[in-house]
């Protein structure tokens, strides 16, 4: 609360300027002091590097990926999380050694196909960074067939027209343009719902020729799905 002041009004006034310009004054030097005051230091942004990943495999089985923080310290928290259900999500955490080396591994329990990345949590001197590392693909046994010769030019079940050279499956009920992953011996692609069937019991998708191809897959038999 301002005293009361008694002065005439001129003094009053003279004595208000002054106490304004004081203020000011004041202001300006508390700003210069602000601005000309060292900056904290900026934290260091951490590189990620990964030596090992294991970021596929049947249901039940484990994804590992191992690396090294640099710079190497011990003890920061890194994370490895996946995209599910519109968010990154932590499916499990370890901390650095002192050669700034980590390893993370998970159970692998729900089949899909999600982009997974690596975070380490900011530390002091050290920045939180982020680095995706691929896709987690977990798989199932699925029976397939393959077609194409002889129906290409032809429309597809999801529209759009069949030709030999067309990347894709068919399936009875997933959504057309669902993507999914399939791996047969070392290979893998992945490709979107692009027709339906097959309609011979006891299967469950037909590739494209082109599909096939690129997996080396024949005639019908088990294949490996995230769907």
């Amino acid at each position: 609360m301002r005293p009361r002041t008694v002065a005439r009004p001129a003094a009053a006034g003279a004595l208000c300027f002054a106490l304004s310009c004081a203020g000011a004054d004041a202001a300006l030097g508390q700003s210069e002091t602000t601005t000309s005051s060292p900056t904290a230091e900026a934290a260091e942004r951490p590189q990620i590097g990964v030596r090992y990943r294991k970021l596929d495999g049947r249901a039940g089985g484990r994804a590992v990926v191992a690396g090294r923080v640099a710079p190497a310290l011990p003890g920061l928290i890194v994370s490895l999380e996946l995209w599910r259900d519109d968010s990154w999500k932590p499916i499990d955490r370890a901390r650095t050694d002192a050669r700034g080396i980590f390893k993370l591994r998970e159970r692998l329990r729900r089949t899909g196909s999600t982009p997974v990345r690596l975070r380490v949590a900011d530390a002091p001197g050290i920045a939180e960074h982020k680095r995706v590392i691929g896709r987690l693909d977990v798989f199932r046994v699925a029976t397939a067939s393959w077609y194409g010769p002889g129906l290409y030019g032809n429309r597809t079940g999801c529209g759009g027209t069949l030709w030999a050279g067309r990347l894709g499956v068919a399936h009875k009920s997933l959504p057309c343009g669902t993507m999914v992953t399939f791996k047969h011996g070392r290979r893998t692609v992945r490709v979107p719902v692009i027709d339906r069937g097959p309609y011979v019991a006891g299967r469950e998708y037909d590739l494209t020729a082109a599909t096939a191809q690129r997996l080396g897959f024949e005639g019908h038999g088990a294949i490996l799905t995230t769907r």
